[in-house]
């Protein structure tokens, strides 16, 4: 498969580009919310100006009301995001939610998927227990009460969990701490009696949440797919928001990497450009080669998820693995190329440097993706 844009999909990066510098640049968006406070750290206008679009429901399936497309196309409307630091919850609700209730019965489908499509919906993912990303280990306990489950136990760092309509949560109804079986998926209103969130702001401005289950009463019909079998649903679920995460985050690395080239251009230093100076010239020419690499990792990943391959897993963590190394190249060349200016809020180009350190560790920073390509590939 060749590692770019069909022509019907570079016409949606395009669409992408100019909605997303239009309406959800920086200045409209990021620093907007982020200067207001906002409790949610994002704009529902801008959501549901998304779905208008028709970006909420890339993942859905037509018979679901979506647009049935791929995670190519997902990944394209997520480079602009990052390109742009865009606040929103495209990445939790459009690609993690949605590739977990591709699993749910037409119930719960019926349910939620129309908000989501409508941009009138949010969604969050409940699946860490501590401080780093360790998802084979659930501790959350959620045990059987008449017809349905109880669930006891606590999330970590929950992106967007106070402003959600509706939580995923990996529990356990069976086996140990560890063990790969006995994993249900459930998804949880906002309004379940029992549930609570500490609000957390990350340094990218964006809200998460510590969330408690204290016995919080679920019937049967909150099951996303089997009861006891929810680790291939939890893989899928992964796989598809690692893959989103590293397009986003080469997003993140063009937009630094165009913003310090721009730069470079501009800034004058005895009587001459900056960039005509060799040094800089050769440190940019590598960023820009290292966060092609990444691109492209990040499109193999998007496409041989699409195509359904075994190898997809292997790659989305060679994908973010290799964004998550390329966006802190960019973002630190960032700030050192522009100098001591960068180090101020009065230029963007410290937000890039913030979006990726959040970035980096959702779904798994760049040590634990390396660590697992290397178990997958045998060693």
């Amino acid at each position: 498969m060749p590692l770019y844009h069909t022509e019907e999909q570079a016409m949606l990066a395009e669409t992408a580009r100019g909605f997303m510098a239009e309406e959800g640049n920086i200045a409209k968006q990021l620093r907007h919310w982020r200067d207001r406070n906002c409790k949610d750290g994002f704009g529902h206008a801008l959501w549901k100006q998304m779905a208008e679009m028709g970006f909420t429901g890339i993942l859905v399936d037509e018979a679901d009301g979506g647009l049935g497309m791929g995670h190519v196309e997902a990944g394209i409307v997520l480079e602009e995001i990052g390109r742009n630091l865009t606040p929103s919850p495209f990445l939790t609700s459009a690609v993690l939610a949605a590739t977990a209730l591709k699993h749910a019965s037409a119930e719960l489908k019926g349910r939620y998927l129309p908000g989501l499509v409508a941009g009138e919906s949010v969604f969050a993912v409940a699946i860490d227990e501590t401080a780093k990303h360790r998802p084979q280990r659930i501790t959350t306990r959620a045990e059987r009460a008449g017809n349905g489950f109880r669930l006891t136990g606590a999330k970590s760092f929950v992106i967007h969990g106070a402003s959600a309509d509706m939580i995923v949560v990996a529990a356990r109804t069976a086996g140990a701490d560890e063990d790969r079986d006995g994993i249900t998926l459930f998804a949880v209103p906002k309004d379940a009696a029992g549930m609570s969130h500490d609000p957390v702001r990350l340094v990218d401005s964006s809200v998460a949440t510590h969330t408690r289950f204290d016995g919080v009463e679920l019937d049967g019909d909150a099951v996303i797919g089997e009861v006891d079998g929810g680790r291939d649903v939890l893989d899928a679920m992964l796989i598809a928001g690692r893959v989103g995460a590293a397009a986003e985050g080469v997003g993140v690395a063009r937009g630094a990497m165009e913003m310090t080239v721009g730069y470079l251009k501009q800034r004058k230093q005895f009587g001459r450009l900056i960039g005509e100076f060799q040094a800089l010239q050769h440190r940019a020419s590598h960023l820009y080669s290292e966060v092609e690499i990444a691109r492209a990792a990040t499109i193999k990943a998007q496409q041989l998820l699409d195509a359904g391959a075994p190898s997809a897993d292997l790659m989305a963590s060679v994908a973010k693995a290799k964004v998550a190394k390329a966006a802190r190249l960019a973002v630190q060349e960032g700030v050192q190329m522009h100098g001591g200016i960068g180090m101020t809020d009065e230029y963007d180009i410290g937000l890039y440097m913030k979006r990726d350190r959040a970035l980096a560790e959702f779904l798994g920073d760049a040590y634990f993706h390396a660590s697992r390509v290397a178990e997958l590939s045998g060693y």
